[in-house]
């Protein structure tokens, strides 16, 4: 595996925004209320704070992490490049950087769910995914999932 990660760039975004597009549209528990324009525009939003790293496989865009201080906003890597450690090589870099880490993830994100446990994250939180709009619009039920620096 040649794999180099490096901050998003502005010309990153939307190959960033078709990754997460396509995972939404290829989720079928996953509600689509974002077109690709929007997509495209959230990403570009993101990248211009600064908090996104994308690693590249082969010299082409494989996936991103998205980080807010010790917040992880967002991990999606491509289909064709899961389960060779690239979700673990973006998430090494953010655990270096905080001592401490949270995310949320989809209750019915099995996938996501089963990584995030074997990174050392515990369950610390769940809801109904119905009483945080700003934050889980789709309305799904969500856990909210932290890392202590201990794995």
């Amino acid at each position: 595996m040649i794999a180099e990660i490096t901050p998003a760039l502005p010309g990153d975004a939307p190959a960033l925004a078709r990754i997460l597009g396509d995972w939404v549209r290829e989720t079928g528990w996953m509600r689509v209320l974002h077109s690709r324009d929007e997509d495209l525009a959230h990403l570009r939003r993101r990248i211009a704070l600064g908090g996104v790293r994308i690693v590249h496989l082969k010299g082409r865009p494989a996936g991103f992490i998205d980080r807010a201080g010790a917040e992880i906003l967002s991990l999606y890597i491509t289909p064709h490049a899961r389960r060779q450690g690239l979700g673990s090589a973006l998430l090494a870099e953010a655990k270096e950087a905080a001592p401490r880490l949270t995310l949320w993830t989809f209750q019915a994100n099995t996938p996501a769910r089963t990584f995030w446990a074997a990174q050392g994250f515990v369950e610390a939180e769940s809801t109904s995914g119905q009483n945080d709009v700003d934050r889980n619009d789709e309305g799904l039920p969500d856990i909210r999932l932290t890392w202590n620096g201990t794995a």
